[in-house]
């Protein structure tokens, strides 16, 4: 399985239209290779690096979607609650809310990771889960991975 972002490359920088400092909108994603078996997706996005990337003390979780049909093939720019593919659920990111939230580190170079999961299960309706709710309900449900590694640094426009 694959995961990739016309916006930007592996390991290369996220354009700031997808940031705070710009129109904080999603990116567009696409895959290709889901398994298959596999009943549903699951993307997360999330930054190892905060608060500094020199001294990380936490994961900072940017988005959560969670029962994305596998036969969607990606997720345009700027998507909407209302335009993702039906039947998809929305967790919650650390800003305590649903939606994409850009890149807007405090200090430093961030990573920015989008991890796409194919799962054997379409998971039960759990509400606006956090990332460790939605971990634990896919654990020993994964069948294949995909990550696609953004980086930012803010006011390096």
């Amino acid at each position: 399985m694959n995961l990739t972002s016309s916006a930007f490359a592996q390991n290369g920088t996220i354009p700031v239209l997808y940031t705070g400092e710009g129109k904080d909108v999603s990116p567009p994603l696409a895959w290709a290779g889901v398994p298959a078996a596999a009943k549903s997706l699951v993307l997360i996005v999330d930054d190892p690096d905060a608060p500094d990337p020199r001294a990380p003390k936490m994961t900072w979780v940017h988005w959560v979607l969670y029962n994305i049909p596998v036969g969607a093939e990606g997720l345009p720019q700027a998507v909407k609650t209302a335009d993702l593919p039906a039947g998809t659920r929305e967790g919650l990111n650390d800003w305590k809310c649903k939606g994409y939230g850009g890149p807007n580190p405090p200090v430093g170079r961030h990573r920015y990771f989008h991890k796409l999961f194919a799962l054997d299960v379409l998971l039960p309706d759990l509400g606006a889960p956090t990332k460790a709710q939605l971990e634990k309900a896919m654990a020993g449900h994964v069948l294949a991975k995909a990550e696609l590694v953004g980086t930012y640094e803010r006011g390096k426009k």
